[in-house]
């Protein structure tokens, strides 16, 4: 008889649920879009009120509704929530302030205790303790999503034994959550969460790691001639590493299996992200349901037809500056008054493929090894036209995984780990994960080896204006 697992995929843009069985097929989905951040003053990202627990109930509520299955049959929730967000609690661990977003400064620096507001802070944890909290009622967190500036030991994945890291992260460990590893119990769904969701009362919730790690896993990409590139909002690129320490090209990242660890490259901060800032500047007023993606389709379609180079117009997705050069910005250029829509589509995408064929090369040469294919998750990876500018920007197979959302299909991994649904790792990937269709190089690959140079010089000469133009405009960055 089938076991059943819910997964929980709280992205960036959006929450996606799947009820998945023991050997990955899915019976039901759902997704509901996040509200804009909250930016209203400088530095500040938050989700706005209860956006994100919001999101999650919702969309449980709504797969379980189109579940037509045995709910009796349902044996956990795997959760895998956003990285590098932060959560202010209270005492009864109700939110102090909204969610800080992983784009907000406050998460890469230590806790203010003397700021406003911070003298009702009881409780600081991730975007999964908090979740968690909200499912369990228990003050549990995931260990493999504490990325940036927590007081834990990367290689034991728990805190340190170090007094002065709490020091320096403004942390003392009575007001951190404890911390669970992929595949441990976070506590069990409770009556006000089972009315709030569906999920069935007294299920056991399972931690995962961060949303990155979580992808990887359930795309399969864990051997060191896969690369894994993560289509989202952020864009990273991943391999399998050797351990935690982090390199010059690379920064070593928590994996989703218990004491492993990813090699991950420098990425774009916002990089499908742009494609859904084009895309809102066509059309608005556009759905926040499962619709919200149509015109994209159409845009894809429309941009398989612009030649390799979308006729010289470039883009550079420095939408969001990094924290030590703060005068970058995203740029369009190149336009003569011939191009149209589809060309800036393209442009976009030809833009995340050459990005980030440099950042991986350069990550490669220093592990030693290059990729022998690509695996391709996310939003981005739903695109045609992007996974053939892959294959042939890349020059290696790109594999996109059988089920889009693979970070859904990797918390699905870990709660049947957990759940003991499969009797370990190895048993749950080879009976769950199973791979789609293959982008072979083509004929614009000699183009776009051509092309790697002009746009990466493209990309020097308007970081060069941008810091030009920020020095000396009229709203100057310090």
């Amino acid at each position: 008889m089938d076991s059943f697992l819910v997964a929980i995929d709280n992205g960036s843009q959006s929450t996606k649920v799947l009820v998945v069985d023991q050997d990955g097929r899915v019976h039901a989905s759902a997704r509901v879009g996040l509200r804009p951040y909250d930016t209203s003053r400088p530095g500040r990202a938050v989700h706005p009120d209860d956006d994100v627990w919001e999101s999650i109930a919702t969309a449980c509520a709504t797969a379980l509704d189109r579940f037509s299955g045995d709910r009796s049959r349902i044996v956990g929730v795997g959760l895998c929530t956003i990285r590098f967000c932060r959560a202010y609690l209270r005492e009864d661990a109700a939110l102090a302030e909204p969610l800080l977003s992983w784009m907000d400064e406050r998460v890469g620096r230590p806790f203010d205790a003397d700021a406003d507001g911070a003298q009702d802070v009881r409780w600081i944890t991730s975007s999964s303790g908090y979740v968690s909290h909200r499912l369990t009622g228990e003050r549990t967190d995931a260990s493999g999503n504490l990325q940036g500036v927590w007081p834990i030991d990367p290689a034991r994945w728990r805190w340190s034994d170090d007094p002065a890291a709490y020091r320096s992260t403004g942390m003392p460990r009575e007001m951190l959550f404890d911390l669970r590893d992929p595949g441990e119990e976070l506590g069990r769904v409770t009556a006000a969460a089972s009315a709030r969701t569906g999920l069935p009362e007294g299920i056991p919730v399972f931690a995962t790691s961060n949303d990155k790690a979580v992808e990887a896993l359930g795309a399969g990409a864990g051997d060191e001639g896969a690369v894994l590139l993560s289509l989202g909002t952020y864009i990273a690129a991943m391999t399998a590493g050797a351990g935690p320490e982090h390199g010059v090209a690379f920064w070593s990242n928590f994996a989703a299996r218990p004491a492993a660890h990813l090699a991950e490259s420098h990425g774009v901060r916002r990089g499908m992200w742009t494609v859904s800032w084009l895309r809102q500047l066509l059309q608005p007023e556009g759905s926040a349901d499962e619709t919200m993606y149509d015109l994209e389709a159409i845009l894809d379609a429309e941009a398989a037809a612009v030649p390799a180079g979308s006729d010289g117009v470039a883009a550079v997705l420095d939408w969001l500056a990094p924290a030590d050069e703060p005068w970058r910005r995203g740029a369009l250029i190149g336009f003569s008054g011939a191009q149209g829509r589809a060309h800036l589509y393209r442009a976009i995408l030809e833009a995340i493929a050459l990005t980030m064929a440099d950042n991986v090369d350069a990550m490669a040469a220093e592990l030693g090894r290059a990729p022998q294919r690509l695996v391709v998750t996310g939003g981005g990876a739903r695109s045609a036209t992007l996974r053939r500018i892959l294959a042939d920007v890349f020059e290696v197979p790109v594999h996109r995984t059988g089920l889009d959302d693979a970070a859904g299909l990797g918390a699905a991994v870990c709660a049947a780990v957990g759940a003991g649904v499969h009797p370990d790792w190895e048993a749950a990937l080879a009976a769950m994960v199973h791979p789609g269709d293959e982008t072979r190089p083509g004929a614009d690959a000699a183009t776009y080896r051509r092309l790697r140079s002009w746009h990466r010089g493209v990309r020097e000469r308007v970081a060069e204006l941008s810091r030009w133009a920020a020095e000396n405009g009229p709203y100057p960055v310090g």
